[in-house]
């Protein structure tokens, strides 16, 4: 006895080995996007199309960050206000260590280890200063600068952005 199929379906015929793409090539594609700075990618091939999104816990947490600087924003049109601010920046004297990505700061390698530097340990150049996690990654942050440790301008855990300065070296 045989069956016959009336109609072939939208799914089955979507799933053809002439409409599916090559497994090989979606992770390539998934690992380009892993191990770059790509956010998104989006792809046809024939009638295929793929989207790979990339999703990152630092994500969620920069929005959080961005607000508060838009509420110190709101009040610097006073004049008043803008000085204090503008005039707060430039008492930071000596090198200053940025971050050099996006991530969350940690002050030691882990949680119950000491902090790789403290306000006043003397620093050569390439000793640890910190951590900074980005998209799973722990990256030692090493000092560009030898020198004495001013000041320590981020807490541990928050989140920092590019650029951002982290410590001070005098």
């Amino acid at each position: 006895m045989t069956f016959a199929l009336p109609l072939q379906t939208e799914l089955t015929k979507h799933l053809q080995p002439e409409n599916v793409m090559d497994l090989r090539k979606l992770k390539t594609l998934i690992d380009l996007v892993a191990e770059s700075g790509i956010a998104e990618l989006e792809i046809t091939e024939g009638e295929g199309k793929v989207r790979i999104v990339k999703f990152s816990q630092v994500q969620p947490v920069a929005p959080v960050a961005a607000p508060e600087p838009t509420v110190a924003v709101a009040p610097a049109p006073a004049t008043p206000a803008a000085a204090p601010a503008a005039s707060a920046e430039p008492v930071v004297t000596g090198h200053v260590v940025k971050a050099p990505m996006v991530g969350t700061f940690y002050r030691a390698p882990n949680p119950n280890a000491p902090a790789f530097v403290e306000v006043g340990t003397n620093v050569k150049e390439g000793d640890s200063l910190c951590i900074i996690e980005a998209m799973k990654l722990l990256n030692e942050i090493e000092a560009d600068k030898t020198g004495v440790i001013k000041e320590i301008l981020v807490e541990n855990g928050e989140p920092v952005e590019f650029g951002q300065p982290l410590f001070v070296i005098a």
